[in-house]
């Protein structure tokens, strides 16, 4: 007889969308993540990925930028601009070579990205880092927020406030901003970011760190060509500034 604990897997199996119009790809996709004890669903486009996310929202987005009826980017920046979805954790594949789309991925608010070709090995890789971190930030209440000056965040919740407004981060953004308010003044390298606030399982370029101090400068400075708050070290990397608080 099942206890309390004796949760049946099928019911703690994480669940990830597959968005890909490609037929060969969403079915290597799932075989593997399936394989791996993951529950899958798959969209063809943006619309119907919009549509099955409204009905019940996943765990992961693997989502393809080159789609039908809806692009992969458009998707992303609906999902980030909805306060149901804001922080779905979202990994987008892009073709091999294609930087300008992996940073615009960023931009809009993924959390990750994945260059095509790829080994099945690795999407799942990506995909169970990603679910450590949000996880991560979930499970650790103490401390509950942070508060000074004009900046006040709630880690429970996800909420960021900058003098009293609202701020809508990606999860990634949250997670960095997390990190340098819990580690004021001291200076990071970006491979030491992305090992402290990605993982070590985590297959991205340190420039990446780049794009998304970029973003939050534009979130939580008063002038973000002028920071105060995430201060750039040079030849090193940042350090974050608390007295510029006020």
């Amino acid at each position: 007889m099942n206890t309390a604990a004796e949760v049946p897997r099928e019911r703690v199996r994480h669940k990830v969308l597959v968005v890909e119009d490609e037929h060969d790809i969403r079915e290597l996709l799932r075989y593997n993540l399936v394989q791996q004890g993951f529950a899958v669903e798959e969209a063809a486009d943006g619309a119907e990925a919009l549509d099955r996310i409204a009905r019940r929202a996943p765990d992961v987005v693997l989502l393809d930028l080159m789609l039908p009826r809806m692009p992969g980017l458009e998707l992303c920046r609906r999902l980030r601009a909805q306060p149901d979805t804001a922080y779905l954790p979202i990994i987008v594949l892009t073709a091999k070579g294609a930087e300008v789309d992996r940073v615009l991925g960023l931009e809009m608010g993924a959390d990750d990205y994945i260059v095509k070709p790829f080994s099945p090995r690795e999407v799942v890789a990506r995909v169970r880092a990603l679910l450590r971190r949000v996880n991560a930030a979930s499970e650790h209440s103490v401390p509950a927020s942070f508060e000074q000056g004009r900046l006040k965040m709630d880690f429970s919740t996800y909420e960021v406030f900058v003098d009293g407004e609202k701020k809508d981060l990606a999860l990634r953004e949250f997670e960095l901003l997390k990190f340098f308010v819990q580690h004021p003044m001291r200076v990071y390298g970006r491979e030491q970011l992305l090992d402290l606030v990605w993982g070590r399982d985590t297959f991205v370029e340190p420039r990446t760190i780049d794009v998304h101090v970029r973003r939050l400068r534009q979130q939580i400075e008063r002038d973000d060509s002028n920071p105060e708050l995430i201060l750039t070290v040079r030849s090193v990397g940042y350090r974050f500034n608390p007295d510029a608080l006020g």
